[in-house]
């Protein structure tokens, strides 16, 4: 969990505005917090302010960043007390890496995780080389698209990730030719070299438009947290956010499977889609089901586009805080599960918020430029 998603997701913890599945994700990168909501201290709204005005600051004094590898996940790590009465905050914030070095990386950055543990920080439209242990290229960087070479021979899988920061995009070509065009706040974690004989897998969290190479001989596989989509040579989202209840995979063309543990241990339920159609995962009872829908409504993120259709709000409020990298506390209830129907073009917020507000009512209010008050 990088530290803009850590501080998003306590934001909406100490406003009470926090989903189940969120609080789960905050939880398990901090198993020190303790429950502040029930404190009188928390209920009185000028207190919450100077907890999270206090918190924010030793976060800033008190953060450090230590490179350690943790495998595909990348998990932060500071702590930082703040006694505000009789109440006291802890916690504990875990950021993954490898070196013992104290480097600190931008809280808006892309960052590249290769294989020895060291994180290069990509710049928008730079120039980076990327190389193995031995200073042989890999990869280069060409403005906005990481692209790996597709010469050369492996011997053993070594793995590089990318991520994503809330805000931005990218897109990344694999050493087979795939295509990879990555949304904000999502994660890749692939090798640099595939090998013969074997299934090309990577792994992702988020949200990822792929275009497949075509290759028999060795499928494709993408795992997306409990999910499984196997395929050969074709084109498909995938949205698989850890926060969200769901797993979607949208074919556009080709065909894929999708595969994950059953309710029975030790089976596989196996989902067949043909382009046009959606396949979704429900995380909690892990069945998978399909429906046919409008492609374009799920891949027009690739061009800058927000398109909401028949969408709680309570998920378009997940998509724009993605999208904008802005907290948004909705103190509003009887929204959340209310369903609306959207288009929005390459717009600043203020304009989504506005024309939200002129078609449905919704009112709203815009602090310091980094957080959103729905009312």
């Amino acid at each position: 969990m990088r530290e803009q998603e850590f501080r998003k997701l306590l934001d909406k913890y100490l406003n009470g505005s926090i989903s189940d599945e969120e609080k789960k994700i905050l939880e398990k990168f901090n198993e020190n917090m303790i429950s502040i909501n029930d404190s009188p201290h928390f209920k009185d709204e000028s207190n919450k302010i100077e907890i999270k005005e206090s918190l924010w600051k030793d976060i800033k004094v008190e953060s450090r960043f230590n490179k350690k590898k943790t495998g595909f996940w990348r998990i932060a790590a500071a702590s930082a007390a703040v006694f505000i009465g009789i109440m006291t905050l802890g916690y504990l914030y875990i950021y993954n890496t490898r070196a013992t070095s104290l480097d600190i990386i931008p809280e808006n950055a892309i960052t590249l995780e290769l294989e020895d543990g060291r994180l290069e920080i990509i710049e928008e439209n730079g120039s980076v080389q990327v190389t193995d242990k031995k200073g042989a290229v890999l990869g280069q960087q060409k403005g906005n698209r990481l692209e790996y070479s597709e010469t050369g021979n492996a011997e053993e899988l070594i793995f590089n990730t990318l991520t994503i920061p809330f805000g931005k995009k990218f897109e990344l070509k694999l050493s087979d030719g795939s295509k990879a065009f990555l949304n904000s706040g999502s994660s890749i974690k692939y090798p640099v070299k595939f090998l013969d004989g074997q299934d090309r897998s990577v792994f992702i969290s988020g949200e990822a438009y792929l275009n497949v190479a075509k290759d028999s001989a060795h499928p494709f596989i993408v795992n997306a947290g409990k999910l499984n989509v196997r395929v050969l040579g074709t084109a498909f989202n995938v949205s698989a956010y850890p926060e969200d209840e769901t797993t979607e995979v949208v074919l556009v063309e080709g065909s894929v499977s999708l595969s994950s543990e059953s309710k029975n241990e030790g089976n596989e339920d196996v989902v067949m889609l043909e382009p046009g159609f959606k396949g979704v995962l429900d995380k909690r009872d892990k069945n998978i089901t399909k429906n046919q829908v409008i492609t374009a409504m799920y891949t027009s993120w690739i061009d800058g586009k927000l398109v909401f259709r028949d969408m709680t709000f309570e998920n378009i409020v997940k998509r724009l805080e993605r999208h904008y990298n802005i907290s948004i506390v909705n103190k509003n209830k009887s929204l959340s599960t209310k369903k609306f129907n959207a288009n929005f073009g390459d717009e600043p917020i203020e304009k989504v918020l506005e024309e939200l507000k002129s078609n449905y009512g919704i009112k709203f209010k815009i602090i310091d430029n980094s957080q959103v008050i729905i009312e």
